[in-house]
């Protein structure tokens, strides 16, 4: 039976649902299905529940989806303009920025196995999100797209630069990142940034087909290879600068300026 984990007080998420089905943690963001962007409280939420997931060894499976027509548009840019008015110094904005380094770590460190749900919309901060899950279905309507250089920003959300260099390739993501080009599911599947690719109609079909033998398997095994995995990615990014990303993301936010933020949202 489905218990919908953000119905108790000790679940209190106000931009997430959330439902517990056994070993299967399923958490969808804009649950209002108003917004599509990436905001502040999601990501308050979603460090409070990964951080959660340390008590909770049943929980085997994460699946994160979204209600509406897209899975994310990206961060919300108005509030990086609230937050660089209300603070010019800057340390509101990086506040942000860091809380996205900190889920993104959260969400590849976590000993569930993640599984990404896409459909619609996956652009910027979506799709630095998505990356960080171990596996990612996609249904075949999808449109992916990295705007940031054409919004005048650098594309430094999350540390998702490292990662989407490790898992795409590094030629193909620079080439996405410079002209800000817009690709579809089967390009995303070619790189590798999906895993599988199937009709919008067919796609919970497609995550359930993983999440029944992952449940079946060894939760050590799956742990063990996890953190092996994680491991290995990481010594691959080597010279990875994400803790940086706040510093390069807030210096330019505020040479350009909040009106300038105003304009490219």
């Amino acid at each position: 039976m489905t218990d919908m984990i953000n119905t108790s007080p000790h679940f209190p998420y106000k931009a997430l649902h959330v439902e517990h089905d056994g070993p299967v943690l399923r958490v969808r963001l804009n649950p209002s299905a108003q917004d599509g962007t990436l905001t502040v409280a999601a990501l308050d939420d979603l460090a409070t529940l990964l951080h959660s997931l340390h008590d909770r060894p049943d929980i085997r499976v994460l699946i994160l989806s979204a209600s509406g027509e897209n899975f994310c548009l990206g961060a919300d840019r108005f509030e990086y303009q609230a937050a660089l008015t209300e603070d010019p110094t800057g340390a509101a904005m990086r506040r942000i920025a860091d809380k996205a380094h900190r889920v993104c770590d959260a969400l590849e460190n976590t000993h569930a196995v993640t599984v990404a749900r896409l459909h619609g919309k996956v652009v910027g901060a979506g799709l630095a999100l998505a990356s960080f899950c171990d596996l990612r279905a996609g249904a075949d309507s999808c449109r992916f797209r990295m705007p940031e250089i054409g919004l005048g920003l650098p594309p430094a959300w999350g540390g998702a630069m490292g990662r989407l260099i490790v898992e795409g390739g590094a030629a193909r993501i620079r080439e996405l990142m410079l002209t800000c080009e817009t690709f579809d599911a089967a390009t995303a599947h070619r790189l590798g940034l999906l895993h599988k690719v199937a009709p919008l109609d067919e796609l919970d079909a497609a995550v359930g087909a993983w999440v029944r033998p992952l449940v079946r398997r060894s939760p050590e095994a799956l742990i063990l290879t996890k953190r092996m995995f994680a491991g290995y990615s990481r010594a691959n990014r080597t010279a990875d600068v994400a803790l940086l990303d706040a510093h390069l993301l807030t210096a330019q936010l505020n040479q350009a300026g909040p009106q300038r933020v105003a304009e490219h949202s």
